[in-house]
């Protein structure tokens, strides 16, 4: 099948604008699960973010028959051995509790000097054909470290806790927290990885660029 409808799993309305933007070019329509009549929960239970990811795009191609797009994402901390990694969402015990994550990462940090702070985000993204196969899988990642306290007014994930540390990008130096949704779009994970994912969609699902 064409590649002419592509399923994001999730029911992320940012997403859903951000990836419509990139793959305007090639003609590609992106849909949410909400507008096929839902999909099946996933156990996000594989032990690495490209696992997660997959696992997600096959069950949402399996669900829709349509091309679907999954990702997974998270933070490693270099000092935690790589936590809270797949664990991000819950690494306070609640999914989704930001704050509490970001005050537990805080707490067992507290007597790591900066030069230990190390840590990078992560985020895979993996597509499935409507067969079920894989077709793509793409990690982007962004490096920094954690910062001793939050900075910035973006309130999303660890973002107030991580500052940017790759040399020579305006960024750099910055907090996630503190930058725009466009400035911090052009150097974290998440925008790496989906540009790169939309550089080598034509290639994968065998159909060229509009002029």
């Amino acid at each position: 099948m064409p590649l002419q409808r592509l399923l994001i799993a999730s029911e992320n309305k940012k997403k859903l604008v951000e990836l419509s933007r990139l793959l305007a070019p090639v003609g590609v329509e992106v849909v949410l699960p909400s507008s096929i009549g839902g999909l099946p929960p996933v156990d996000e239970d594989r032990p690495t973010f490209s696992g997660n990811a997959e696992k997600k795009a096959v069950s949402a191609t399996r669900a829709s028959g349509l091309w679907a797009l999954a990702d997974d994402s998270g933070l490693e901390v270099h000092a935690l051995d790589g936590a809270p990694g797949v664990r991000s969402a819950r690494f306070a015990g609640k999914h989704g509790d930001d704050a509490a994550n970001n005050a537990h990462l805080l707490e067992l940090l507290a007597n790591v000097p900066r030069a230990q702070r190390g840590a990078r985000f992560v985020c895979a993204l993996a597509l499935a054909r409507p067969d079920g196969s894989v077709a793509l899988v793409i990690e982007g990642t962004a490096r920094g470290e954690i910062l001793f306290a939050p900075r910035g007014d973006g309130d999303f994930g660890y973002d107030p806790l991580f500052l940017f540390t790759e040399p020579g990008f305006a960024q750099t130096g910055k907090g996630f927290a503190e930058l725009s949704l466009d400035d911090k779009s052009l150097v974290s994970h998440r925008g790496r990885a989906l540009r790169e994912f939309a550089s080598r969609l034509a290639t994968v699902a065998g159909f060229g660029r509009r002029s």
